[in-house]
């Protein structure tokens, strides 16, 4: 769709921020090329940045520390890593339905079978407890969580995390849970999965906190026995994460979160614009995203989301359709508002007036 797109179209599908890295970041990065940063570095990643990183999770369990920690080439590669460290052939998953497109693939890969459970519009795309636990069989390895979403925005309160771990820790369920949204939140605070158990791995990226999506740095933690697993799978997908990058974002984090924060801001003034807009469409009903910066509207028209999305495409605005996510996906279209403020009002008025074209037949 991206390739088909009219010349100048409005990118409303983009996931990742429209923003430069902080001024820190980029100079950490360019100092660290000119000054020799340039070799191979440590398996799971410079000690001092795994330091880093432990002291961040520190609030949610005191006892983490460096070895709980492995820095990988991006989350994706963090998701690729959990999933050939734990499944097996004949394994099957819980994964979300609609849910980030590398989680139902990464089981496949593995050989085991990707189980959907249902996120729907009428629940808020809030896990549903009974449903999961309809599902779950003899068979069930691990169960796959995102808070806040992609695609939908929504995000798990502290009362459904509980609950989840309960849940898992009943069916001896390993949690991977994909927190790489958790510093781009709206409403209400977030709850990390990590602290909970001893079967738990966190996923998590650098790219959407600092907006270097292009450099692929993330990291997992994980439990120390499972983290030398972890870690053994991750030396043969890449050996080690990129030297220059690390130390950038290390300079990063000592930098403070005055960045994060300011694009947070902003997105949020753009969530604002997004919801408002989108409810005078007609025929278009609308979640508020809790985090990321994702809306997954569900559209009543007389045709599929594909078909909208093609239709939309051709007017010069860029969406994802949502089965894309999953076939609970569809009947919705992804937004993204990682665009400006401008060219969000211009493509949303595309789209009410193609709206209002399919509500007058």
């Amino acid at each position: 769709m991206f390739e088909s797109a009219p010349p100048n179209s409005i990118n409303l599908g983009l996931g990742e921020p429209d923003f430069d890295p902080p001024t820190e970041v980029v100079a950490a990065l360019c100092e660290s090329v000119q000054h020799g940063g340039n070799h191979y570095g440590p398996s799971a990643g410079l000690s001092a940045l795994r330091e880093r990183i432990a002291q961040r999770y520190c609030d949610r369990d005191p006892t983490t520390v460096r070895e709980n920690v492995i820095v990988t080439a991006s989350g994706s590669e963090g998701l690729m890593t959990a999933a050939l460290t734990l499944y097996n052939p004949g394994d099957e998953v819980l994964v979300p339905n609609p849910g980030f497109v590398l989680y139902g693939p990464h089981a496949r890969l593995a050989g085991a079978t990707p189980v959907a459970y249902p996120l729907v519009e009428k629940r808020k795309f809030q896990p549903d407890l009974d449903a999961l636990e309809r599902l779950v069989t003899p068979k069930t390895r691990a169960i796959v969580v995102n808070s806040p979403s992609n695609p939908t925005g929504a995000m798990f309160p502290e009362s459904t995390v509980e609950k989840i771990v309960e849940f898992a820790n009943r069916h001896h369920l390993v949690i991977v849970s994909d927190e790489v949204y958790e510093d781009i939140v709206y409403e209400g605070k977030f709850a990390s999965f990590w602290g909970r158990n001893d079967r738990t791995i966190i996923v998590n990226s650098f790219s959407k906190t600092f907006a270097v999506t292009g450099w692929r740095l993330g990291f997992l933690v994980a439990s120390k026995r499972l983290a030398i697993e972890l870690n053994k799978i991750h030396y043969h997908i890449m050996a080690c994460p990129p030297t220059p990058a690390q130390v950038a974002i290390l300079a990063g984090y000592e930098a403070g979160d005055r960045a994060t924060r300011a694009m947070v801001r902003e997105f949020r003034a753009r969530r604002t614009i997004v919801d408002r807009l989108l409810r005078a469409i007609p025929g278009v009903s609308v979640v508020a995203p809790a985090g990321a910066f994702y809306v997954f509207p569900k559209i009543v028209w007389d045709e599929s989301a594909t078909d909208a999305a093609q239709a939309l495409l051709a007017r010069g605005v860029i969406t994802t359709p949502g089965d894309a996510f999953g076939s609970l996906g569809a009947g919705h279209l992804r937004l993204s508002f990682a665009a400006s403020r401008e060219k969000l009002r211009a493509g949303l008025e595309i789209v009410r007036e193609y709206g209002e074209q399919r509500a007058a037949r």
